[in-house]
């Protein structure tokens, strides 16, 4: 009976050691992601981590994780500008906001609705304005919304006056 309970605290004790072997990998999945000292948006930079860098999670609750980059360098990176598989670059994505760094994030976007609202309109979308008459300046001013690039910095001071994403208090 003792060989047994032994054996059973040595099966225990080597999946426990196993999985803390295993450690859960995080990849960059937002341009302008840096590794901070501390859990606040204000904290120190460590590292500018660039999109694709792989992280090996060290804690992982709330908004905030604590990784480790391949160079050894521990810090914090706010959940959102990560995620838990690989980025790859899709076919005719571009560099800008929604481009090939849009990925699966910790917190959750419709990929599809951003997708579509950077391809302008569909077809038949097209097709409906044309057979209904919409007038062309109203067209040229779609045209102009639809190509409008919102840089990195822009981005950033829209999240940081609404205290969105990282910059939420």
């Amino acid at each position: 009976m003792e060989k047994r309970a032994l054996g059973g605290a040595l099966l225990l004790l080597a999946l426990c050691a196993g999985q803390a072997f295993s450690a859960e990998k995080r990849w960059v999945v937002s341009e302008g992601t840096t590794l901070k000292k501390e859990q606040s948006v204000s904290a120190a930079n460590l590292a500018d981590l660039p999109v694709g860098a792989e992280l090996t999670l060290v804690e992982g609750e709330g908004r905030w994780l604590k990784v480790q980059t391949v160079d050894g360098k521990d810090g914090w990176v706010y959940a959102g500008r990560v995620s838990d598989t690989q980025p790859v670059a899709e076919v005719g994505a571009g560099d800008g906001l929604l481009g090939a760094s849009m990925q699966k994030s910790q917190i959750n976007t419709a990929k599809a609705d951003s997708a579509r609202s950077v391809r302008g309109l569909s077809p038949e979308a097209a097709a409906y304005a044309k057979q209904h008459g919409t007038p062309e300046a109203l067209k040229k001013e779609l045209d102009k919304i639809l190509a409008r690039k919102v840089s990195n910095n822009e981005v950033k001071a829209f999240l940081k006056e609404g205290k969105i994403g990282e910059y939420a208090q």
